[in-house]
């Protein structure tokens, strides 16, 4: 048949192992065999998500002399969050102690935060993650359905089943099939197995393997009719009428994840939550509260063995936070017209500021504040995990456009001066550029500053982060926008243009001062982008890291010496001189230093190193930001003065042949060493020798 061929090509593609894994069916007693060799097949929601993250492993780091556990599945996750090191380990420790049954089991998470702070990103990482878990062997979980129900009268009884076959409505754990104290007896032969299966070293963490719950109205309806047609003989019903079937998470199929979000007051209906009436049924079974006549698929009851988020939970009305508290608490809900049914779910909500403030406010909603735990998601202050976030969208697997190199870099900085408190005062903490803080945050190391300064800094100001600044939305926004202008090339100065055009008509920044200060900051942005841009066409021009190593060496032997009071050795006369006053002056004064400040910079450079050495790290010309960036424009100044950098311009090229090869090999290194194109680096070059033009006519 014509194309089958290349309809074969495609169909090899499809791996039909993986689904039949996926659908796998086996009897009741087959299912405890396994279960008693893989004890956690009975583990509950929380245990099941707190494996699933743990499965990606964990690394340790220490920042500010303390120690952090990075969580890979959050960095590895198909929407994955980058920075938020305390945000993820509270996560964790929540999701922890509610598998060990130590009560955070019966809270509701609440993710708190500005708008846009990773909040939901968060909340679709782990549904996200539960698809794909459910889809591993270490993953897997299972349910029931019920099979060759009668349907037809017999000498039994009557029928009392539509059809003959039935997926459990809320796909619980098959072990709730067995009455109590069958269950407690196996549970207990199960934990001892768990116990014995666990290496020594992490059975402290253990949890506990346990359930003492019910099953839903309707299975426990079919479980009660049946036992009553073969006179209480509960084995003959599990072996005649129960197959166990693995089961996915899926969102778009709604198994085993619910997501609940608020709308207008008239279309708000609880029965979202808990599930309604199935009229169609009510006439075969003469009742609507017969649980064979009631659709058992509201978001709790969907999401059970899975998750519920709750998404700008404090915006939803009242009678829907009263069923929270229930959920949150008892693990339980109430349909209309049916008792309790026992769910097995997390539930993890979010919102904004606001409308917590307006929660904390509200007297009559004391009971669910009580029964939440708050974890706040800020927005990013470390500018590496911001430039992350931007290029796992316009990264150059993303875009077909050529974006010029530190356009991303930029904008990113751009938004965490933003966030940060402008530091403006008397004491030696408010004695700091912006810029520098933004660099500290990062980790960068700057003379003058130890770690355990950096965190005073951090915490003079715990709210820097969740209070003031954009959104990564915001510069997304932006750099699309410049996207959609430009089919072919975008460049840093298009997408600040629009950064700063945008401040006057975005919906969120509604105040004159905020304006202005996120218009600062754009300028900082731009001369932090000048010192980027200046150095790279250096380091072009023919000024390799050896030059600067070289004078790094002069000026850290004369440093040494001044601090010591010792005499330097001239390396040709051989002669022990005083230290080059002249040489380390010109070298300060590239990062204004003044005279008077000059001692106590040269004994902090000293002590940075001697920092270094008795921790084992090697100095280097680039470990201290401000001293590289004083040797570089010390070692471009020098090159400037041999080449002139306001002359590579397109003019001067047309009337000077040489200078036109001069700048084609300086384009083409930038092109080969940063990743320019032909019309990024034109545009660098152009700016740069502007940059110094403008120089040239002050001097």
């Amino acid at each position: 048949m014509e194309g089958l061929a290349s309809l074969q090509k495609y169909a090899d593609l499809y791996d039909q192992k993986e689904f039949q894994a996926l659908n796998e069916e086996l009897t009741y007693a087959e299912y405890i065999e396994r279960v008693k060799k893989t004890p956690k097949l009975a583990r509950n929601a929380f245990q099941y998500m707190y494996d699933m993250i743990m499965a990606k492993g964990t690394s340790e780091f220490t920042r500010y002399r303390k120690k952090h556990t990075k969580y890979h599945f959050f960095t590895e996750s198909p929407e994955p969050i980058y920075g938020l090191e305390d945000t993820i380990e509270d996560l964790v420790n929540w999701i922890n102690g509610a598998a060990g049954h130590y009560g955070a089991e019966k809270r509701v998470l609440l993710l708190h935060g500005p708008v846009g702070s990773s909040k939901s990103t968060i909340c679709r990482g782990l549904k996200r993650g539960l698809e794909e878990y459910s889809k591993t062997k270490a993953g897997a979980w299972y349910t029931w359905k019920w099979v060759n129900l009668p349907t037809v009268a017999d000498d039994n009884g009557p029928a009392v089943f539509t059809k003959s076959e039935d997926v459990c409505v809320m796909n619980e754990d098959p072990l709730k099939l067995m009455p109590l104290n069958m269950r407690r007896a196996f549970f207990k032969e199960l934990n001892d197995i768990h116990w014995d299966q666990t290496p020594e070293d992490q059975r402290p963490s253990l949890y506990e393997l346990r359930n003492e719950s019910e099953l839903n109205p309707r299975c426990k309806l079919f479980m009660s009719l049946l036992m009553k047609r073969y006179n209480g003989d509960w084995l003959k019903v599990i072996t005649e009428h129960i197959r166990i079937v693995r089961r996915v998470h899926s969102e778009t199929d709604r198994v085993g994840i619910g997501t609940f979000q608020p709308k207008d007051e008239k279309n708000q209906d609880s029965t979202e939550l808990t599930g309604d009436m199935n009229f169609s049924q009510i006439g075969n079974f003469g009742k609507d509260s017969d649980p064979r006549a009631f659709n058992f698929d509201g978001e709790f009851e969907v999401a059970n063995r899975g998750m519920c988020e709750f998404i700008e939970m404090l915006k939803l009305a009242k009678e829907f936070l009263y069923d929270l508290l229930g959920a949150s608490q008892e693990h339980s809900i109430k349909p209309k017209k049916f008792s309790q049914v026992i769910i097995d779910e997390v539930i993890i909500a979010h919102t904004n500021n606001p409308e917590y403030e307006k929660l904390k406010g509200d007297k009559t909603m004391e009971a669910l504040r009580d029964r939440t735990v708050k974890i706040d998601v800020p927005y990013q202050l470390r500018w590496s995990d911001e430039i992350k976030i931007l290029k796992k969208d316009y990264g150059p697997d993303k875009v077909r456009q050529h974006i010029m190199p530190h356009t991303i870099e930029i904008a990113s900085f751009w938004a965490i001066l933003t966030r940060l408190e402008d530091d403006g005062g008397q004491d030696r903490l408010d004695k700091l550029d912006l810029r520098d803080k933004a660099k500290l945050y990062d980790g960068q190391k700057i003379a003058g500053w130890t770690e355990d300064s950096v965190k005073e800094l951090r915490d003079k100001h715990p709210d820097e982060g969740m209070t003031k600044g954009v959104s990564p939305r915001y510069v997304q926004d932006k750099i699309s926008n410049c996207l959609a202008k430009r089919k072919h090339y975008i460049n840093v100065f298009h997408v600040m243009n629009e950064i700063r055009d945008g401040l006057g008509h975005s919906s969120l920044i509604t105040d004159m001062n905020d304006k202005k200060r996120y218009e600062v900051c754009a300028e900082l942005a731009i001369k932090e982008l000048d010192e980027i841009l200046k150095n790279e066409v250096q380091k072009a021009l023919g000024a390799d890291e050896k030059a600067i190593e070289r004078v790094c060496n002069k000026y850290l032997d004369n440093v040494v010496a001044y601090v010591n009071d010792e005499k330097v050795e001239n390396p040709i006369t051989h002669e022990m001189m005083e230290a080059d006053e002249r040489l380390m002056r010109s070298i300060e004064e590239k990062c204004d230093i003044t005279q008077q400040g000059a001692h106590d910079f040269r004994r902090n450079i000293a002590g940075f190193i001697g920092t270094m050495s008795r921790r084992g790290e090697e100095f280097r010309w680039d470990s201290n930001a401000e001293l590289r960036r004083a040797l570089e424009k010390k070692v471009f100044e020098d090159l400037k003065d041999t080449i002139k950098i306001a002359s590579l311009t397109k003019e001067a090229a047309e009337l000077d042949p040489e200078m036109q090869e001069k700048i084609d090999a300086v384009k083409a290194r930038m092109i080969r060493q940063y990743g320019y194109n032909e019309q990024s680096a034109t545009d660098v070059l152009e700016y740069v020798s502007s940059i110094f033009a403008r120089g040239d006519s002050k001097d």
